[in-house]
Protein backbone atom coordinates (compact mmCIF):
# COMPACT_ATOMS: atom_id res chain seq x y z
CA UNK A 1 0.00 0.00 0.00
CA UNK A 2 1.39 3.47 -0.87
CA UNK A 3 2.42 5.87 1.85
CA UNK A 4 -0.63 7.55 3.44
CA UNK A 5 -1.39 11.12 2.46
CA UNK A 6 -1.34 13.67 5.27
CA UNK A 7 -4.42 15.93 5.05
CA UNK A 8 -3.54 19.50 6.00
CA UNK A 9 -6.81 21.24 6.82
CA UNK A 10 -6.76 25.04 6.81
CA UNK A 11 -9.12 26.43 9.43
CA UNK A 12 -7.96 29.99 9.92
CA UNK A 13 -10.65 32.07 8.22
CA UNK A 14 -13.22 34.35 9.85
CA UNK A 15 -16.06 33.98 7.32
CA UNK A 16 -17.10 37.64 7.31
CA UNK A 17 -19.55 37.22 4.43
CA UNK A 18 -21.63 34.84 6.58
CA UNK A 19 -22.08 37.30 9.44
CA UNK A 20 -23.96 37.28 11.83
CA UNK A 21 -23.82 33.48 11.96
CA UNK A 22 -20.04 33.51 11.52
CA UNK A 23 -17.97 35.63 13.92
CA UNK A 24 -14.27 36.25 14.50
CA UNK A 25 -14.16 34.01 17.59
CA UNK A 26 -16.53 31.35 16.24
CA UNK A 27 -16.34 31.36 12.43
CA UNK A 28 -18.27 29.44 9.79
CA UNK A 29 -16.02 26.36 9.69
CA UNK A 30 -16.85 25.64 13.35
CA UNK A 31 -20.63 25.94 12.87
CA UNK A 32 -23.06 23.20 11.87
CA UNK A 33 -24.28 25.12 8.83
CA UNK A 34 -25.24 22.26 6.52
CA UNK A 35 -25.82 19.31 8.85
CA UNK A 36 -25.45 18.28 12.48
CA UNK A 37 -21.67 18.43 11.97
CA UNK A 38 -19.55 21.55 11.55
CA UNK A 39 -17.83 22.19 8.22
CA UNK A 40 -14.50 21.38 9.90
CA UNK A 41 -15.84 18.05 11.18
CA UNK A 42 -17.26 17.17 7.76
CA UNK A 43 -13.91 17.98 6.12
CA UNK A 44 -11.90 15.93 8.62
CA UNK A 45 -14.26 12.97 8.29
CA UNK A 46 -14.10 13.16 4.50
CA UNK A 47 -10.28 13.10 4.65
CA UNK A 48 -10.10 9.90 6.68
CA UNK A 49 -9.81 6.33 5.51
CA UNK A 50 -7.18 3.97 4.16
CA UNK A 51 -5.28 6.40 1.95
CA UNK A 52 -5.09 9.15 4.60
CA UNK A 53 -2.91 9.60 7.68
CA UNK A 54 -4.21 11.49 10.74
CA UNK A 55 -4.79 15.12 9.71
CA UNK A 56 -2.81 18.22 10.53
CA UNK A 57 -5.02 21.21 11.35
CA UNK A 58 -3.71 24.75 10.85
CA UNK A 59 -5.92 27.14 12.82
CA UNK A 60 -6.17 30.41 14.68
CA UNK A 61 -4.88 30.41 18.25
CA UNK A 62 -8.24 31.66 19.55
CA UNK A 63 -10.01 28.60 18.09
CA UNK A 64 -7.61 25.93 19.36
CA UNK A 65 -9.75 24.37 22.09
CA UNK A 66 -12.91 24.43 19.97
CA UNK A 67 -11.06 22.74 17.10
CA UNK A 68 -9.63 20.07 19.42
CA UNK A 69 -13.04 19.39 20.97
CA UNK A 70 -14.82 19.20 17.62
CA UNK A 71 -12.29 16.68 16.32
CA UNK A 72 -12.75 14.60 19.48
CA UNK A 73 -16.52 14.67 19.03
CA UNK A 74 -16.09 13.50 15.41
CA UNK A 75 -13.83 10.63 16.46
CA UNK A 76 -10.81 12.13 14.65
CA UNK A 77 -7.38 11.95 16.32
CA UNK A 78 -5.28 14.70 14.70
CA UNK A 79 -1.63 14.22 13.91
CA UNK A 80 -1.05 17.80 15.09
CA UNK A 81 -2.82 21.12 15.54
CA UNK A 82 -0.67 24.02 14.36
CA UNK A 83 -1.53 27.48 15.69
CA UNK A 84 -0.98 30.30 13.21
CA UNK A 85 0.38 33.30 15.14
CA UNK A 86 -0.88 35.65 12.41
CA UNK A 87 -3.03 35.35 9.29
CA UNK A 88 -0.72 35.14 6.30
CA UNK A 89 -2.93 33.47 3.67
CA UNK A 90 -2.58 29.97 2.24
CA UNK A 91 1.01 29.89 0.91
CA UNK A 92 2.68 30.49 4.30
CA UNK A 93 0.23 28.10 5.98
CA UNK A 94 1.17 25.42 3.45
CA UNK A 95 4.87 26.17 3.96
CA UNK A 96 4.54 25.79 7.73
CA UNK A 97 2.79 22.46 7.30
CA UNK A 98 5.31 21.19 4.73
CA UNK A 99 8.32 22.12 6.88
CA UNK A 100 6.81 20.45 9.94
CA UNK A 101 6.09 17.28 7.97
CA UNK A 102 9.59 17.24 6.46
CA UNK A 103 11.12 17.42 9.94
CA UNK A 104 9.63 13.96 10.56
CA UNK A 105 9.43 12.41 7.09
CA UNK A 106 11.39 13.55 4.01
CA UNK A 107 8.95 11.66 1.77
CA UNK A 108 5.74 13.14 3.20
CA UNK A 109 2.87 13.76 0.77
CA UNK A 110 0.28 16.35 1.80
CA UNK A 111 -3.23 17.24 0.69
CA UNK A 112 -3.96 20.90 1.41
CA UNK A 113 -7.70 21.50 1.86
CA UNK A 114 -9.81 24.38 3.19
CA UNK A 115 -12.19 23.53 6.03
CA UNK A 116 -15.18 25.38 4.55
CA UNK A 117 -15.97 23.41 1.38
CA UNK A 118 -18.95 21.14 0.78
CA UNK A 119 -18.49 18.07 -1.41
CA UNK A 120 -21.61 16.14 -2.34
CA UNK A 121 -19.76 13.27 -4.06
CA UNK A 122 -16.91 12.34 -1.70
CA UNK A 123 -16.20 9.09 -3.55
CA UNK A 124 -15.44 11.07 -6.73
CA UNK A 125 -13.10 13.30 -4.74
CA UNK A 126 -11.24 10.32 -3.23
CA UNK A 127 -10.85 8.80 -6.71
CA UNK A 128 -9.44 12.11 -8.00
CA UNK A 129 -6.93 12.20 -5.15
CA UNK A 130 -5.78 8.69 -6.04
CA UNK A 131 -5.30 9.82 -9.65
CA UNK A 132 -3.40 12.91 -8.52
CA UNK A 133 -0.90 10.79 -6.60
CA UNK A 134 0.59 9.64 -9.90
CA UNK A 135 1.50 13.20 -10.85
CA UNK A 136 2.58 14.12 -7.33
CA UNK A 137 4.95 11.16 -7.47
CA UNK A 138 6.63 12.87 -10.43
CA UNK A 139 7.19 16.03 -8.39
CA UNK A 140 4.14 17.83 -9.78
CA UNK A 141 2.07 20.27 -7.74
CA UNK A 142 -1.45 19.03 -8.26
CA UNK A 143 -4.71 20.93 -7.95
CA UNK A 144 -8.24 19.69 -8.51
CA UNK A 145 -10.26 21.44 -11.20
CA UNK A 146 -14.00 21.42 -10.68
CA UNK A 147 -15.97 20.56 -13.81
CA UNK A 148 -18.20 23.66 -14.15
CA UNK A 149 -21.97 23.40 -14.47
CA UNK A 150 -22.55 27.09 -15.22
CA UNK A 151 -20.58 30.20 -16.24
CA UNK A 152 -19.93 31.31 -12.66
CA UNK A 153 -18.13 34.62 -12.16
CA UNK A 154 -17.29 34.04 -8.49
CA UNK A 155 -14.51 31.49 -9.06
CA UNK A 156 -11.10 31.51 -10.69
CA UNK A 157 -10.60 29.28 -13.74
CA UNK A 158 -7.89 26.83 -14.83
CA UNK A 159 -7.21 26.16 -18.49
CA UNK A 160 -6.53 22.44 -18.89
CA UNK A 161 -3.55 21.39 -21.02
CA UNK A 162 -2.33 18.03 -22.29
CA UNK A 163 -2.22 14.68 -20.48
CA UNK A 164 0.82 14.12 -18.26
CA UNK A 165 2.77 11.03 -19.31
CA UNK A 166 2.46 8.17 -16.84
CA UNK A 167 -0.34 9.88 -14.91
CA UNK A 168 -3.70 9.06 -16.45
CA UNK A 169 -6.37 11.55 -15.44
CA UNK A 170 -3.80 14.28 -14.74
CA UNK A 171 -3.22 17.21 -17.07
CA UNK A 172 -0.76 20.05 -17.41
CA UNK A 173 -1.99 23.52 -16.49
CA UNK A 174 -1.98 25.98 -19.39
CA UNK A 175 -2.99 29.02 -17.35
CA UNK A 176 -4.89 30.44 -14.40
CA UNK A 177 -7.48 33.18 -14.74
CA UNK A 178 -8.90 35.28 -11.91
CA UNK A 179 -12.67 35.68 -11.54
CA UNK A 180 -13.92 36.61 -15.06
CA UNK A 181 -16.86 38.74 -16.12
CA UNK A 182 -20.03 37.01 -17.33
CA UNK A 183 -19.19 37.11 -21.04
CA UNK A 184 -15.72 35.69 -20.49
CA UNK A 185 -17.08 32.93 -18.24
CA UNK A 186 -19.62 31.96 -20.91
CA UNK A 187 -16.78 31.74 -23.44
CA UNK A 188 -14.81 29.45 -21.12
CA UNK A 189 -17.77 27.11 -20.74
CA UNK A 190 -18.27 27.03 -24.51
CA UNK A 191 -14.62 26.08 -25.09
CA UNK A 192 -14.93 23.16 -22.70
CA UNK A 193 -11.32 23.00 -21.47
CA UNK A 194 -11.74 25.34 -18.48
CA UNK A 195 -12.26 24.23 -14.89
CA UNK A 196 -13.09 26.05 -11.68
CA UNK A 197 -10.17 26.49 -9.33
CA UNK A 198 -11.28 24.55 -6.23
CA UNK A 199 -8.35 25.56 -4.00
CA UNK A 200 -7.41 21.98 -2.99
CA UNK A 201 -3.81 20.84 -3.60
CA UNK A 202 -1.77 17.63 -3.51
CA UNK A 203 2.03 17.41 -3.57
CA UNK A 204 5.05 16.09 -1.79
CA UNK A 205 6.15 18.43 0.98
CA UNK A 206 9.68 18.46 -0.46
CA UNK A 207 8.50 19.41 -3.97
CA UNK A 208 6.43 22.28 -2.59
CA UNK A 209 9.27 23.68 -0.48
CA UNK A 210 11.75 23.33 -3.38
CA UNK A 211 9.36 25.23 -5.67
CA UNK A 212 8.68 27.89 -3.07
CA UNK A 213 12.44 28.29 -2.50
CA UNK A 214 12.78 29.16 -6.20
CA UNK A 215 9.79 31.49 -6.36
CA UNK A 216 9.58 33.02 -2.87
CA UNK A 217 12.74 32.30 -0.82
CA UNK A 218 11.77 35.06 1.62
CA UNK A 219 8.61 33.17 2.49
CA UNK A 220 10.45 29.90 3.07
CA UNK A 221 13.06 31.64 5.21
CA UNK A 222 10.43 33.22 7.46
CA UNK A 223 8.48 29.97 7.82
CA UNK A 224 11.63 27.95 8.48
CA UNK A 225 12.56 30.32 11.31
CA UNK A 226 9.01 30.07 12.66
CA UNK A 227 9.23 26.27 12.75
CA UNK A 228 12.73 26.23 14.22
CA UNK A 229 11.58 28.58 16.99
CA UNK A 230 8.34 26.70 17.66
CA UNK A 231 7.30 25.31 21.02
CA UNK A 232 4.85 22.71 22.22
CA UNK A 233 1.81 23.95 24.18
CA UNK A 234 -0.21 21.05 25.58
CA UNK A 235 -1.33 19.22 22.40
CA UNK A 236 -0.67 22.22 20.15
CA UNK A 237 2.30 23.29 18.00
CA UNK A 238 3.14 27.00 18.26
CA UNK A 239 5.41 28.44 15.54
CA UNK A 240 7.50 31.43 16.56
CA UNK A 241 5.35 34.56 16.60
CA UNK A 242 7.90 37.14 15.45
CA UNK A 243 9.32 35.03 12.64
CA UNK A 244 5.92 34.25 11.19
CA UNK A 245 4.76 37.86 11.49
CA UNK A 246 7.62 38.80 9.15
CA UNK A 247 6.35 36.39 6.49
CA UNK A 248 4.67 37.92 3.39
CA UNK A 249 0.96 37.20 3.02
CA UNK A 250 0.02 35.53 -0.28
CA UNK A 251 -2.23 32.81 -1.58
CA UNK A 252 -0.71 29.57 -2.80
CA UNK A 253 -2.26 30.26 -6.22
CA UNK A 254 -0.50 33.59 -6.65
CA UNK A 255 2.79 32.69 -4.94
CA UNK A 256 3.25 29.27 -6.55
CA UNK A 257 0.66 27.72 -8.84
CA UNK A 258 0.40 30.59 -11.33
CA UNK A 259 4.18 30.59 -11.86
CA UNK A 260 5.46 27.04 -11.59
CA UNK A 261 5.97 24.92 -14.73
CA UNK A 262 5.24 21.84 -12.60
CA UNK A 263 1.55 22.50 -12.01
CA UNK A 264 -0.95 19.75 -12.79
CA UNK A 265 -4.73 19.52 -12.60
CA UNK A 266 -7.13 16.62 -12.10
CA UNK A 267 -10.63 17.39 -13.44
CA UNK A 268 -13.35 16.15 -11.09
CA UNK A 269 -17.13 16.36 -10.89
CA UNK A 270 -17.73 16.05 -7.15
CA UNK A 271 -20.66 18.40 -6.45
CA UNK A 272 -18.26 20.94 -4.95
CA UNK A 273 -19.28 24.19 -3.27
CA UNK A 274 -17.28 26.90 -1.56
CA UNK A 275 -19.44 27.76 1.45
CA UNK A 276 -18.42 31.39 1.45
CA UNK A 277 -21.59 33.44 1.18
CA UNK A 278 -25.33 33.45 1.84
CA UNK A 279 -25.83 33.02 -1.90
CA UNK A 280 -23.76 29.81 -1.89
CA UNK A 281 -25.66 28.53 1.15
CA UNK A 282 -28.97 29.27 -0.54
CA UNK A 283 -27.79 27.38 -3.63
CA UNK A 284 -26.92 24.14 -1.82
CA UNK A 285 -29.64 24.05 0.86
CA UNK A 286 -33.04 22.39 0.41
CA UNK A 287 -35.80 24.86 -0.49
CA UNK A 288 -39.58 24.98 -0.32
CA UNK A 289 -41.92 25.32 -3.31
CA UNK A 290 -41.20 29.06 -3.42
CA UNK A 291 -37.42 28.59 -3.52
CA UNK A 292 -37.07 29.76 0.07
CA UNK A 293 -34.64 28.27 2.56
CA UNK A 294 -36.38 28.25 5.96
CA UNK A 295 -34.30 27.36 9.03
CA UNK A 296 -35.40 27.73 12.63
CA UNK A 297 -38.58 29.39 13.88
CA UNK A 298 -39.57 31.00 10.55
CA UNK A 299 -42.94 31.80 8.95
CA UNK A 300 -42.94 33.14 5.39
CA UNK A 301 -45.87 34.50 3.35
CA UNK A 302 -45.75 35.61 -0.29
CA UNK A 303 -41.94 35.35 -0.22
CA UNK A 304 -39.69 33.87 -2.88
CA UNK A 305 -36.07 32.97 -3.46
CA UNK A 306 -34.93 34.02 0.02
CA UNK A 307 -32.70 32.59 2.74
CA UNK A 308 -34.58 33.02 6.04
CA UNK A 309 -32.94 31.74 9.22
CA UNK A 310 -33.49 32.32 12.92
CA UNK A 311 -31.33 30.92 15.67
CA UNK A 312 -33.46 32.67 18.27
CA UNK A 313 -36.75 34.59 18.03
CA UNK A 314 -39.62 33.99 15.65
CA UNK A 315 -38.75 35.35 12.21
CA UNK A 316 -41.81 36.39 10.16
CA UNK A 317 -41.30 37.45 6.56
CA UNK A 318 -43.97 38.79 4.19
CA UNK A 319 -43.57 39.79 0.55
CA UNK A 320 -39.77 39.50 0.44
CA UNK A 321 -37.90 38.31 -2.63
CA UNK A 322 -34.28 37.25 -3.11
CA UNK A 323 -33.30 38.43 0.36
CA UNK A 324 -31.21 37.06 3.19
CA UNK A 325 -32.72 37.57 6.63
CA UNK A 326 -30.74 35.98 9.47
CA UNK A 327 -31.55 36.48 13.15
CA UNK A 328 -29.23 35.45 15.98
CA UNK A 329 -29.44 36.18 19.68
CA UNK A 330 -27.93 39.64 19.33
CA UNK A 331 -28.14 40.72 15.69
CA UNK A 332 -30.34 40.67 12.59
CA UNK A 333 -29.04 40.83 9.03
CA UNK A 334 -31.27 41.93 6.15
CA UNK A 335 -29.62 42.03 2.75
CA UNK A 336 -29.70 41.05 -0.88
CA UNK A 337 -28.89 37.41 -1.56
CA UNK A 338 -25.94 38.46 -3.73
CA UNK A 339 -24.68 41.27 -1.50
CA UNK A 340 -21.58 39.39 -0.26
CA UNK A 341 -19.12 42.25 -0.62
CA UNK A 342 -21.55 44.72 0.96
CA UNK A 343 -21.88 42.37 3.94
CA UNK A 344 -18.10 42.14 4.21
CA UNK A 345 -17.88 45.95 4.21
CA UNK A 346 -20.61 46.12 6.84
CA UNK A 347 -18.66 43.74 9.09
CA UNK A 348 -15.55 45.88 8.68
CA UNK A 349 -17.61 48.84 9.89
CA UNK A 350 -18.62 46.86 12.98
CA UNK A 351 -14.95 46.09 13.61
CA UNK A 352 -13.91 49.74 13.25
CA UNK A 353 -16.65 50.78 15.67
CA UNK A 354 -15.50 48.22 18.23
CA UNK A 355 -18.87 46.49 18.27
CA UNK A 356 -18.85 43.18 20.18
CA UNK A 357 -21.17 41.70 17.54
CA UNK A 358 -18.19 41.73 15.16
CA UNK A 359 -16.14 39.23 17.12
CA UNK A 360 -18.36 37.05 19.27
CA UNK A 361 -21.81 35.59 19.72
CA UNK A 362 -23.81 36.03 22.93
CA UNK A 363 -22.64 32.49 23.75
CA UNK A 364 -18.86 32.51 24.19
CA UNK A 365 -17.06 29.15 24.06
CA UNK A 366 -14.25 28.17 26.39
CA UNK A 367 -12.30 24.90 26.69
CA UNK A 368 -14.40 23.98 29.74
CA UNK A 369 -17.78 24.78 28.12
CA UNK A 370 -19.42 28.14 27.47
CA UNK A 371 -21.00 31.21 29.04
CA UNK A 372 -23.79 33.46 27.82
CA UNK A 373 -24.76 36.89 29.08
CA UNK A 374 -28.45 37.06 30.03
CA UNK A 375 -28.71 40.60 31.39
CA UNK A 376 -26.45 43.52 32.20
CA UNK A 377 -26.83 46.85 33.91
CA UNK A 378 -24.99 49.38 36.03
CA UNK A 379 -22.62 47.38 38.27
CA UNK A 380 -24.21 43.97 37.60
CA UNK A 381 -24.29 41.20 34.99
CA UNK A 382 -26.14 37.89 34.86
CA UNK A 383 -24.62 34.93 32.99
CA UNK A 384 -25.45 31.31 32.26
CA UNK A 385 -22.37 29.07 32.64
CA UNK A 386 -22.26 25.54 31.21
CA UNK A 387 -19.36 23.36 32.37
CA UNK A 388 -18.86 20.10 30.49
CA UNK A 389 -18.61 16.79 32.36
CA UNK A 390 -15.22 16.43 34.05
CA UNK A 391 -14.13 19.99 33.22
CA UNK A 392 -13.31 23.03 35.38
CA UNK A 393 -12.65 26.73 35.13
CA UNK A 394 -9.24 27.98 36.26
CA UNK A 395 -8.41 28.73 39.88
CA UNK A 396 -8.83 32.51 39.77
CA UNK A 397 -9.81 35.70 41.53
CA UNK A 398 -11.24 39.07 40.52
CA UNK A 399 -10.09 42.50 41.58
CA UNK A 400 -13.29 44.40 40.79
CA UNK A 401 -16.27 42.05 41.16
CA UNK A 402 -17.94 39.53 43.43
CA UNK A 403 -19.99 36.58 42.16
CA UNK A 404 -23.00 34.58 43.27
CA UNK A 405 -23.49 31.09 41.79
CA UNK A 406 -26.75 29.12 41.73
CA UNK A 407 -26.81 25.57 40.35
CA UNK A 408 -29.77 24.91 38.03
CA UNK A 409 -28.65 21.57 36.54
CA UNK A 410 -26.00 19.02 37.50
CA UNK A 411 -23.61 19.00 40.43
CA UNK A 412 -20.92 21.59 41.18
CA UNK A 413 -17.72 21.31 43.17
CA UNK A 414 -16.72 24.80 44.29
CA UNK A 415 -13.36 25.92 45.62
CA UNK A 416 -13.86 29.09 47.67
CA UNK A 417 -10.75 30.28 49.45
CA UNK A 418 -9.55 27.36 51.59
CA UNK A 419 -12.80 25.38 51.50
CA UNK A 420 -14.25 23.01 48.90
CA UNK A 421 -18.02 22.51 48.84
CA UNK A 422 -20.49 20.53 46.72
CA UNK A 423 -23.66 22.16 45.42
CA UNK A 424 -26.73 20.40 44.02
CA UNK A 425 -29.67 21.86 42.06
CA UNK A 426 -31.16 25.00 43.69
CA UNK A 427 -28.16 25.45 46.01
CA UNK A 428 -25.92 28.51 45.80
CA UNK A 429 -22.75 30.16 47.09
CA UNK A 430 -21.21 33.62 47.24
CA UNK A 431 -17.67 34.43 46.04
CA UNK A 432 -16.43 37.65 47.67
CA UNK A 433 -14.27 40.09 45.72
CA UNK A 434 -10.60 38.98 45.69
CA UNK A 435 -11.30 35.41 46.84
CA UNK A 436 -9.57 32.56 45.01
CA UNK A 437 -12.21 30.28 43.52
CA UNK A 438 -12.87 27.53 41.00
CA UNK A 439 -15.97 25.86 39.56
CA UNK A 440 -15.78 22.16 38.62
CA UNK A 441 -18.18 19.62 37.19
CA UNK A 442 -17.47 16.23 38.82
CA UNK A 443 -20.56 14.58 37.33
CA UNK A 444 -21.32 12.80 34.04
CA UNK A 445 -23.83 15.42 32.82
CA UNK A 446 -23.38 19.10 31.89
CA UNK A 447 -23.40 21.54 34.81
CA UNK A 448 -25.49 24.72 34.44
CA UNK A 449 -24.93 27.63 36.79
CA UNK A 450 -26.53 31.08 36.89
CA UNK A 451 -23.84 33.59 37.80
CA UNK A 452 -24.67 37.06 39.10
CA UNK A 453 -21.68 39.43 39.00
CA UNK A 454 -21.61 42.71 40.90
CA UNK A 455 -18.88 45.30 41.08
CA UNK A 456 -17.27 48.37 39.60
CA UNK A 457 -15.90 46.59 36.51
CA UNK A 458 -17.28 43.44 34.87
CA UNK A 459 -14.97 42.89 31.88
CA UNK A 460 -13.62 39.46 30.98
CA UNK A 461 -10.06 40.71 31.50
CA UNK A 462 -10.62 41.07 35.26
CA UNK A 463 -9.23 37.59 35.90
CA UNK A 464 -6.11 36.67 37.86
CA UNK A 465 -5.32 33.01 37.11
CA UNK A 466 -3.35 30.84 39.55
CA UNK A 467 -3.86 27.37 38.04
CA UNK A 468 -5.28 26.39 34.67
CA UNK A 469 -5.35 22.91 33.14
CA UNK A 470 -5.62 24.43 29.66
CA UNK A 471 -2.37 26.39 29.88
CA UNK A 472 -3.92 29.86 29.66
CA UNK A 473 -2.16 32.83 31.25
Amino acid sequence: MPQPIVPVILSGGSGQRLWPLSRELYPKQLIDILSDKSLLQETAMRLSGEIFAPPMIVCNDAHRFIVAEQLREAGIEPGSIVLEPHRRNTAPAAALAALILLSHDPDAVMLLAPSDHAIGKPEAFTAAVSSGLKAAGQGKLVTFGIVPDRPATGYGYIRQGGVIDGADGCFAIDSFTEKPDAATAEGYIAQGNYLWNGGIFLFSAAAFIDTLEDLRPDMVQACRKAVEGARADLDFFRPDDGAFEACPSESIDFAVMEHTPDGAVVPVDMDWHDVGSWQSLWTITDKDEDDNVLIGDVIAKDSKGSYLRSDGPLLAAAGVKNLVVVATGDAVLVGGRNASEDIRALVETLKQQGRPEYSSHPRVYRPWGWFQSLDQGDRYQVKHLMVKAGQQISLQSHEHRAEHWTVVAGTARVTRGEEVITLEIDQSTYIPLGTKHRLENPGPEPLSVIEVQSGSYLGEDDIVRYEDRYGRD
